[in-house]
């Protein structure tokens, strides 16, 4: 049974940092790209970054360029997002996904998802 753990949320001030993690089991880690997704209050879900199977290739959305970087350690079977300069527009549950084949911002090409982290941004 394949399971995505996340820890590292929480409430933080505008302008500071936060790690996100997501440990991974279940099936060979290294098999599939990662990704986080986020999903704010009234708002649909939406891609934030991706890392390929072996972590050379990344993906962000224009919203979290420069700010956010997305990493991976296959030895660990787990994925990080490390988020800095936060911004309140920043505040959302973050999901960390599994199962694509490929670098992609397409929800339905992940089919393992995170429970949800919350990460509260304050002005």
């Amino acid at each position: 049974q394949v399971q995505l753990t996340e820890s590292g949320g929480g409430l933080v001030q505008a302008g500071g940092s936060l790690r996100l993690a997501c440990a991974a089991s279940g099936r060979t880690f290294s098999n599939y790209a990662m990704a986080w997704f986020r999903q704010a209050p009234g708002k649909e879900r939406e891609f934030v970054t991706a890392v390929s199977r072996g972590g050379t290739i990344t993906d962000y959305a224009d919203s979290v360029k420069g700010r956010f970087t997305i990493s991976r350690d296959n030895a660990k079977n787990t994925v990080y997002l490390q988020m800095n300069s936060l911004k309140p527009e920043d505040t959302a549950v973050y999901y960390c996904a599994s199962g694509s084949q490929v670098v992609t911002r397409i929800p339905s090409r992940y089919d393992y998802w995170g429970q949800g982290n919350q990460v509260t941004v304050s002005s």
